[in-house]
């Protein structure tokens, strides 16, 4: 095994692990993007930390009494051992370099952990297409770059698949009869990517972003420079910036259905907004939730009117219109949701085990500046081969400035830059 890391079992945990003076215990499985991901960061940390500290991977599959036994139920996860104590904090899915280096830290001494960084050799790389984004949009360019076999690199500070990875089913994307879960469309569009020999860095920081220079720092020692930039970061969750919103964010307020209504069985939960997002990730929490209530600011809905259909004629969902929330509360381990009547200026309360927002979305563009044009709402501004106003600077998908947002919108977005990137590079 490369590094300074050692692949153990159950019977030696104790020695390898409990009984040295400082550990990190990789559980890994295969077939796991997210281990991936991890693994070069996990070896080039071995070869600065390895000698204070023992690096270990452990196969979770083949250790499950093991893994069962630390409370760990998903790959890949990191531990941290001191003097045989497991320190407080686990790492877990898209697991960051500066996450793992800050635990690392916290095994040693202040100035030994100073001294350990003072290892770190900066580098620099050089690439045709460099895509910020692993999203549909980003996704499909680096299969049409790879394809034209431009030298890509694709860069996300989550794991590979944007907005659709936490989407419960897909059912509107050509080729596939049946739904499809996002995590798996994600996944077959990821792997297709990297088939076409495109290199992933996933799960970093992104510590600055040069757009004239075409170039950006990750993980604050690495430097990717690029002849073409594809801009593929996305749109997030738009908060409502509400009391308490952001006090119990992933605390009783959530953004997510695929990732939280699965906590909500059998319990009544609140939903704020009436578009796509919020009736169709509704008529999924109903699978989990005893009851539904909506939220909207509007008279009627703005989702499309097969999900509208779909949850007026779901018995657990009903609607409150014409009210906006006004605050979040948090009693007894439940949340209440202050409400104001649009009509009447009235206030009253709704009670639910937790609350989710769907009020539209931003895009993911807090990290390059002012330079870029946009429309009125922060969207990118892009001409129809996918070109911003910045040289050799494009924009696809969710973050670019269009009427339609949809995964399909988003492949073709990535698939008009990508080739006219490659009809320039020719």
């Amino acid at each position: 095994m490369a590094g300074k890391i050692k692949e153990i079992s159950a019977q030696d945990f104790k020695s390898e692990v409990l009984e040295a003076k400082c550990a990190v215990v990789d559980f890994y499985s295969t077939e796991c993007p997210p281990c991936e991901a991890l693994a070069g960061k996990y070896e080039s940390l071995s070869l600065i930390y390895g000698d204070d500290v023992k690096f270990i991977k452990i196969f979770r599959q083949e250790n499950r009494a093991l893994a069962e036994e630390l409370e760990v139920s998903g790959s890949p996860t990191v531990l941290f051992y001191q003097q045989g104590k497991l320190m407080d904090e686990r790492l877990t899915g898209g697991i960051r370099r500066t996450d793992l280096m800050k635990n690392l830290d916290q095994l040693l001494a202040p100035e030994r952990a100073e001294e350990l960084k003072k290892k770190i050799v900066s580098k620099e790389r050089e690439c045709e297409v460099l895509i910020l984004g692993g999203g549909p949009g980003g996704l499909s360019a680096a299969i049409y770059a790879g394809q034209a076999k431009l030298d890509t690199v694709l860069v996300d500070i989550a794991l590979p698949g944007g907005q659709v990875s936490t989407t419960h089913l897909v059912s509107n994307y050509p080729g596939f009869i049946e739904p499809q879960p996002g995590f798996m469309l994600s996944h077959y569009m990821s792997e297709q990517a990297k088939g076409a020999g495109v290199e992933f860095v996933t799960a970093v920081d992104v510590s600055e972003v040069d757009l004239e220079k075409k170039e950006i720092l990750v993980d604050g020692f690495e430097r990717i420079r690029a002849k073409k930039i594809i801009l593929a970061t996305g749109a997030s969750p738009k908060p409502l910036g509400i009391k308490g919103e952001r006090e119990y964010k992933g605390q009783g307020v959530s953004y997510c259905a695929t990732c939280d209504a699965k906590y909500y069985q059998g319990k009544e939960v609140i939903v704020i907004g009436g578009g796509n997002s919020a009736i169709e990730e509704s008529l999924f929490i109903t699978r989990f939730a005893s009851k539904v209530t909506v939220v909207h600011q509007f008279a009627e809905l703005q989702a499309n009117k097969q999900a509208q259909q779909k949850a007026f004629s779901n018995n657990k969902i009903t609607f409150i219109f014409e009210h906006e929330p006004r605050e979040f509360i948090k009693k007894n381990g439940s949340m209440e949701a202050v409400v104001e009547d649009l009509r009447s200026g009235e206030s009253s309360t709704i009670k639910g085990a937790g609350i989710f927002v769907f009020a539209g979305m931003k895009p993911n563009l807090d990290f390059v500046g002012h330079a870029l044009k946009r429309d009125q709402w922060g969207y990118l501004k892009t001409d129809e081969k996918m070109y911003t106003n910045i040289s050799d600077v494009f924009a696809v998908g969710d973050v670019r400035s269009k009427e339609y947002r949809q995964i399909t919108t988003a492949a073709a977005d990535g698939t008009i830059a990508a080739i006219a990137i490659a009809a320039e590079l020719a």
